[in-house]
């Protein structure tokens, strides 16, 4: 049993998952960290200011908070747009990789083709 654990989280599978989900939340940090220490001031600030509240999070409506709503929909939306992004590109440089890989893959003959030389060689000999 503990043999049968070590393979399935030795998997390639499971520790690409692993570091992707590691990976995933240092970037969520950063984006996080984004929107409420640059964006937020930047661009957001002024609007609320304008409203006539400090942070974002105390925007409300008849007592519903939707400030907070927001920075997290503008969150996922530069999350989303970054990540589509970042595939986009891996997916480009696949493509690439395997273009090359073809390319440069020898062809081998077919059965038919060997046959034919094999008679041919042995039609010289005779």
């Amino acid at each position: 049993m503990i043999k049968e654990l070590k393979e399935f989280l030795f998997k390639g599978d499971v520790l690409d998952l692993a570091v992707a989900v590691v990976i995933g939340a240092a970037f969520n940090a950063i984006v996080t960290s984004l929107v409420s220490d640059v964006i937020t001031p930047v661009i957001l600030n002024p609007i609320v200011n304008a409203l006539g509240v400090k942070n974002i999070a105390e925007l409300s409506w008849n007592g519903i908070a939707y400030g907070s709503f927001l920075a997290a929909v503008l969150n996922f939306l530069i999350v989303g747009t970054t990540l589509f992004f970042v595939v986009k590109a891996a997916n480009t440089a696949m493509k690439r990789g395997k273009k090359e890989e073809v390319e440069e893959a020898p062809v081998a003959p077919t059965q038919e083709e060997l046959l034919a030389e094999i008679r041919d060689l042995l039609a010289k000999e005779k």
